[in-house]
């Protein structure tokens, strides 16, 4: 019976309308204007993306800065172990509440809560001692995590028909935002006067998505309101196969994510090649993942079944690893980019969450789960890989891990793929 609502819904969408972005979940007896409908799917479509780029370079701007962090405050390398792992530890948390806090205070609202908090957070941050970095970065990861979860849930209800469109476009914005937070934080930090200030400004950024998310948000609030009032009694997915199916492709792609981004550019320093070229080839490798997300979603998205765009994208990054692996210096740029187009697999995680929900209450349930089991399993990844490193004194012992935790990413991309539902 849902699934008729749904395509009934669907189909008068795409007669009544034909827009490409409208922001409507249902037709209403009286429908706004198309011009107006259209405004408002823009505007939440501008929020979502802006939104989208604020939410790893709370994370990214820090890395380049943490020896003159560390020097400046006199905190430990424990300190710096927190400071790193605590963002993805927010990440896992934010699986179990962030639907929870989506029905007690609406979508709109906690989405408004979580950038509220990045914003404080980011400006906060900098300036003080080292407890109140840790705090603050708390506060900040936890505004990124809520987010995270719940914006896949508006692009489910506010886009139905384009679940794979926006959902490229975000993920692409997000790996941009990413890859930005990296490069510009050391980039400007002499000429705004050293890392505090150079890492204050992504606080500006934050208060730009809560500007243009306030009003989006409100024009849609009856709407995404009318569709949780529509909604069953909530339902635990933690016995439902797929779910887990779901939960443990997420996961293992997050892992296998956070170990690159963590060890790519020593593995090439240990091979010879100098610092500054090394954090080129991470910036590749991040960077190669915008054009593949914004493209691969909406085909991903349209085709009956996901399963060998995720065994392709898997087989691809095995090459690539194999080739860094075997013989590094002969051609790290291939190596790279095949490594980050295989790590584009977090584009079609999250496509794969929305279609494999009937409604936006399933799709935050399964995004909670996915991310909330997904990145605790993956704040493992760069610990295990470089405990590995270090007790074997080479770069292979730590490899057959990450091979093993890629077979396991190919196998559940396969069965995650699949055309059912939740």
């Amino acid at each position: 019976m849902s699934a008729a609502v749904n395509g009934t819904k669907h189909a008068r969408y795409e007669d009544e309308l034909a827009l490409e972005l409208d922001g409507a979940i249902e037709i209403t007896d009286v429908p706004a204007s198309p011009n107006t409908r259209l405004a408002s799917g823009v505007l939440l479509a501008l929020a979502v993306v802006v939104t989208a780029l604020n939410l790893r370079p709370s994370v990214t701007s820090v890395a380049p800065l943490l020896g003159e962090m560390r020097a400046a405050l006199g905190v430990s390398s424990v300190w710096a172990g927190i400071l790193t792992t605590l963002p993805v530890l927010c990440f896992s948390a934010a699986g179990a509440t962030a639907p929870l806090l989506s029905k007690r205070l609406g979508l709109g609202r906690t989405v408004t809560l979580a950038l509220l908090a990045l914003a404080v957070g980011l400006a906060v941050r900098p300036f003080g001692d080292g407890g109140l970095m840790l705090g603050a970065t708390l506060l900040a990861s936890s505004g990124v995590a809520l987010a995270n979860v719940l914006i896949p849930v508006v692009i489910k209800s506010s886009f139905p028909a384009r679940v794979g469109l926006m959902t490229g476009i975000y993920t692409s914005a997000l790996q941009a935002g990413g890859a930005f937070g990296a490069a510009v934080t050391p980039a400007v930090e002499h000429s705004v006067g050293g890392w505090r200030p150079s890492l204050a400004i992504w606080a500006a950024l934050a208060l730009a998505a809560l500007l243009l998310w306030v009003p989006a948000a409100r024009r849609h609030r009856a709407d995404w309101a009318a569709t949780a009032a529509q909604t069953t009694k909530r339902r635990s997915l933690l016995r439902n196969p797929l779910a887990w199916t779901v939960t443990v492709y997420m996961g293992s792609q997050s892992f296998l994510a956070y170990v690159m981004m963590g060890w790519l550019p020593q593995i090439f320093i240990d091979n010879g090649m100098d610092k500054t070229s090394a954090g080129v080839m991470s910036g590749v490798m991040s960077l190669i993942g915008v054009p593949i997300a914004l493209l691969l979603s909406p085909l991903a998205a349209r085709s009956t079944h996901q399963s060998l765009w995720n065994v392709g994208l898997g087989v691809l990054g095995v090459s690539g690893t194999i080739g860094l692996l075997i013989a590094p210096m002969a051609a790290p740029v291939l190596w790279s980019t095949m490594i980050g187009i295989g790590l584009s697999a977090f584009s079609l995680a999250l496509t794969i969450i929305a279609l494999r929900a009937r409604n936006a209450e399933d799709t935050a349930q399964l995004s909670g789960m996915a991310q909330g089991f997904g990145y605790l399993f993956a704040s493992t990844g760069p610990f295990l890989f470089g405990l590995l490193h270090d007790v074997s004194g080479n770069w292979h012992v730590p490899f057959v891990l990450f091979f093993s935790v890629y077979a396991v990413q190919l196998t559940a991309g396969w069965f995650a793929g699949r055309n059912r539902y939740v």
